[in-house]
């Protein structure tokens, strides 16, 4: 079970008697599967078979893949002459010389120049074991390019789960802290009521107006909601499939959370603390983006 990071590199190049296969994939971050693939056009039949061995690795991400082949045997050269033109054309030239006296010969050179008479054409080869060796090369360097993101995966696990950590941290501080909230309101409002009636205190008016804020102010429910987000996020981590959506809706989950236990507690320190869990969410959800 292992965290799996979207961005990664891998490269391979295989080679035979006759060809030479560099292959690169390279990988970051997307919301869904991309795969886009540079390869010379007589591979073109084989693109599925490509794909098939990136898809066996590569779950979620934009995938680039360049395919480059060197070698002699990777394209064939033919000379095409238009040997009807170089006729008309040579017999131009003796009558041009006989009708006007003019001095010289007709030269090879004069015909090789012309690119209309010859020209050379290369057409691309296409064979199995050209195929078999671009398809070696994608398998290599896909598996270098999991392990790329594998490696990178665990670090961010770490990161997660200190982040994680101190999140949980804040969240036991607001927990022990929120019942002095209440206490302390009583204690205000009390002061109040004494100042302006010279001491004569109705006790179940204050009461009445310490439940009534007990309750807008009472986050129990927000701060278990938000335990239980932090345990399904570090569930979701060691589960052995794609979890980068499923832990960025947890995310927003924990933000909505922090969002009304900030609204809700009438308090500087609770305040305080909301502040420091919605900055550690915001690192987690950039970490986040980056998993597959």
């Amino acid at each position: 079970m292992m965290v799996i990071s979207m961005t990664g590199f891998g490269r391979s190049r295989v080679e035979s008697d006759s060809f030479s296969v560099n292959v690169e994939v390279k990988t970051v971050n997307h919301r869904f599967c991309e795969i886009n693939i540079r390869m010379p056009r007589q591979l073109l039949k084989i693109e599925d078979k490509i794909k098939k061995k990136l898809n066996q690795q590569i779950r979620r991400g934009r995938v680039e893949v360049y395919v480059s082949i060197e070698g002699e045997g990777a394209v064939t050269r033919k000379v095409h002459v238009d040997w009807k033109l170089i006729e008309e054309y040579y017999q131009f030239i003796k009558q041009a010389h006989e009708k006007y006296e003019l001095e010289g010969k007709v030269s090879l050179q004069d015909l090789l120049n012309r690119s209309e008479l010859l020209h050379i054409e290369e057409s691309e080869v296409g064979n199995e074991t050209l195929e078999n060796l671009v398809l070696t090369a994608t398998e290599q360097a896909v598996n270098l390019l999991k392990q790329m993101r594998i490696a990178e995966g665990e670090e961010l696990k770490k990161d997660l789960l200190a982040s994680l950590s101190q999140i949980e941290t804040n969240v036991t501080e607001l927990q022990n802290y929120a019942p002095l909230v209440v206490q302390l309101y009583k204690e205000r409002i009390t002061k109040r009521m004494q100042e302006f009636v010279n001491g004569m205190i109705d006790e179940s008016r204050i009461l009445t107006e310490v439940a009534v804020f007990a309750d807008k102010a009472d986050i129990n429910e927000e701060i278990t909601r938000l335990r239980s987000h932090i345990q399904q996020f570090i569930q979701t981590l060691n589960e052995n499939e794609p979890i980068g959506r499923k832990l960025d809706f947890l995310v927003q989950e924990m933000n909505r959370e922090a969002n009304t236990i900030g609204s809700k507690a009438n308090d500087s320190n609770i305040a305080k603390k909301v502040v420091e869990i919605k900055s550690l969410l915001e690192k987690l959800k950039e970490q986040v983006q980056n998993i597959e």
